[in-house]
């Protein structure tokens, strides 16, 4: 896609993107994103926009949301340098921890903006969507902070993946509802959660958990995730004394993609690389790399890309990791990867599961599934790179994944039997 635009229309959109123009008032990144809905929830998202507009970047709301981010999120969080993987590598590898924030991993910052935002709605319960349970885990912490009662969809699939999740969930009082329908995984959980905001649309608030869906989700989820990349590059100018040559993160939705990508979108000396969910290998029904093998339509509100077969029908993924084997992606991600601002790769699952076991074992760092594909990334990077200084975006902990990693990694190498 990215050839039948003109270098003049890829600077245009970069610069309009900078300027603070995108998304359009049709919430459109470009070619990519806008509406796509149910009559009957046109006038919650209205609601939801107009609520946007006037109270996110609000004096009040961002005070309250700054403290709540410092006195009970832990904001900000470290930047690390990670000796030993430099080494192994051969260059400068920072790693920004947001598996350090409450809850272990970067949903908690969109949770909590979006549970401040409905709590101001007068929203009376909140309803959300989860697959590797980072963003149900954070919107039921939000949820206990603000006081509204909070109901999460997850598919069966990846409540057996994740089940310590689970468990944290209820704990911190959500109603964990099994999706059993489809491919039992996100996507069908978003399907679920959509079907229950059709039936009360004025009184509950669905809490999205990553940068894709209908405008105006894409954008407020991106707003409250930039805090990742502003504070990143504000610590690598302040602690390794320039901007780093290249930016790496994981990509599903593209939630902390986006954060982390957004602050260095204007520093043309920055290369940004994203790796999604390579799975198995390249074919269709065996990863979950949009990005790179996906074409357009619409998914869950959004036109953007997907992985669908010759016929338009959205295709079942596969990722070891539960977070990042959704069939789309954020538009914006789309339209970055439409006028090559981002480059976009896939990491296999064998690879991953190898650089999660590198990372754990010579930093003493057990990085989220997610996450290791940037370790992936980063790694391949260094090598081709020598010399450079990386940042990886360290979007979650791994401890929600020791069930995945007790039958791979740690059976593999005789630990269990």
């Amino acid at each position: 896609m990215t050839e039948s635009m003109t270098e003049a229309a890829k600077a245009k959109l970069l610069r309009s993107l900078l300027d603070g123009k995108l998304p359009d008032e049709q919430g459109r990144f470009g070619p990519f994103g806008g509406r796509f809905i149910p009559e009957t929830l046109v006038p919650a998202f209205e609601r939801l926009t107009e609520a946007v507009r006037t109270t996110l970047h609000e004096a009040s709301y961002q005070a309250e949301l700054a403290a709540e981010l410092s006195d009970w999120v832990g904001r900000p969080t470290a930047l690390s340098p990670m000796r030993n993987l430099s080494r192994r590598w051969g260059a400068e590898i920072w790693f920004k921890r947001e598996d350090l924030a409450h809850t272990g991993a970067h949903k908690i910052n969109n949770a909590l903006g979006q549970a401040l935002l409905a709590k101001r709605m007068g929203a009376k319960r909140i309803i959300a969507e989860t697959g590797a349970g980072q963003h149900g885990v954070a919107t039921a912490a939000a949820c206990a902070r603000v006081g509204l009662p909070c109901v999460v969809y997850m598919g069966e699939v990846d409540m057996a993946r994740q089940a310590p999740n689970v468990g944290r969930m209820r704990l911190m009082g959500a109603t964990v509802v099994p999706v059993t329908s489809g491919d039992r995984t996100l996507r069908a959980a978003i399907d679920e959660a959509f079907r229950d905001w059709v039936t009360d649309p004025e009184g509950t608030f669905y809490c999205l958990g990553s940068a894709l869906g209908p405008h105006p989700y894409p954008y407020l989820v991106r707003e409250l995730q930039s805090i990742i990349g502003r504070e990143a590059r504000a610590q690598m100018l302040a602690k390794a004394g320039a901007l780093p040559d290249c930016v790496i993160a994981c990509v599903g939705g593209g939630s902390n993609a986006i954060g982390t990508f957004h602050a260095f979108l204007g520093d043309p000396s920055v290369k940004i690389i994203g790796v999604e969910a390579g799975g198995r290998g390249p074919g269709l029904g065996d990863n979950a790399a949009t990005l790179t093998t996906g074409r357009p339509g619409v998914l869950h509100g959004t036109y953007t890309l997907l992985l669908q077969d010759a016929d338009g029908q959205i295709q079942e993924t596969h990722s070891v990791s539960a977070g990042l084997d959704y069939p789309g992606v954020g538009p914006e991600h789309a339209m970055l990867r439409e006028i090559g601002r981002v480059q976009y790769i896939m990491a296999g699952d064998d690879e991953t599961l190898e650089a999660v076991k590198e990372c754990a074992t010579h930093e003493g760092l057990l990085p989220a599934i997610e996450s290791a594909h940037a370790l992936v990334g980063a790694r391949d990077w260094a090598r081709q790179n020598p010399g450079t200084r990386i940042l990886v975006g360290m979007s979650g902990r791994g401890d929600k994944d020791m069930p995945t990693l007790q039958t791979t990694l740690l059976a593999n190498d005789g630990v269990l039997s």
